[in-house]
């Protein structure tokens, strides 16, 4: 199997793309999906055949959850490396993408490929390589607070131990992976500069939800 990259440099010049409409993906975080259109299938079964990255990008349209044609693209997405991978009896695939870094999208290649494969790069992004970078500039007992208070918010519950044993990089791009927020919202969560940027957009959603008591799940971006 192909070493996980571990620099821009090491990324390949063009990948295929999956695009899903709030689907967000972060570095070193984990996102399980199940692929079942022909188009993706193929894709997949590229993948594991070469070097098993795919990038994981959403559509400027929102309305459809992964759009056909060449429906425009956001600029930035998130490299993933196919770890794992499932067949059922129907052949469609159960995988999970390992984050690698984030992109930025250069270019679309016309290609025969029922799939879409784009040209990227990762500068700018040198940071995503290293697991704990920025951890930091968090204020970890901030973000843990809200997690707190949330989870009594919402009315759920949380492995306490799992968290303490959890890096802060980690549990916040998990946490960012996994809250309720719409396509807009985790495009913000991806593209934010720095680990306490995300971190601290993340507290300021969850806030203000808390405050509109659920009816409104984000923050308005603007």
């Amino acid at each position: 199997m192909l070493k996980r990259p571990a620099s821009p440099a090491d990324l390949p010049k063009s990948v295929p793309v999956f695009p899903l409409t709030g689907a967000l993906l972060l570095p070193f975080s984990h996102r399980p999906l199940n692929v079942f259109e022909p188009r993706y299938i193929e894709m997949v079964d590229a993948a594991l055949r070469t070097n098993r990255l795919i990038g994981l990008i959403q559509p400027e349209d929102t309305s459809e959850e992964s759009p056909k044609g060449r429906s425009p693209l956001q600029k930035v997405g998130c490299l993933g490396r196919l770890t794992h991978f499932e067949e059922n009896g129907d052949g469609h695939y159960f995988i999970i993408l390992e984050g690698v870094t984030r992109f930025k999208l250069v270019s679309e290649l016309t290609v025969m490929t029922p799939y879409r494969q784009c040209i990227i790069s990762g500068h700018g992004f040198e940071p995503d390589f290293e697991r704990s970078f920025g951890e930091e500039g968090v204020d970890r007992a901030r973000f843990v607070k809200m997690m707190r208070d949330y989870a009594e918010f919402a009315n759920f519950e949380l492995n306490w131990e799992e968290i303490e044993r959890t890096g802060t990089a980690d549990l916040i791009n998990f946490c960012c992976m996994v809250s309720p927020y719409g396509a807009a919202e985790k495009q913000v969560l991806l593209e934010a500069d720095t680990l306490e940027a995300r971190a601290e957009t993340l507290i300021a959603m969850t806030e203000y939800e808390m405050a509109h008591g659920g009816d409104n799940p984000a923050a308005p971006l603007n």
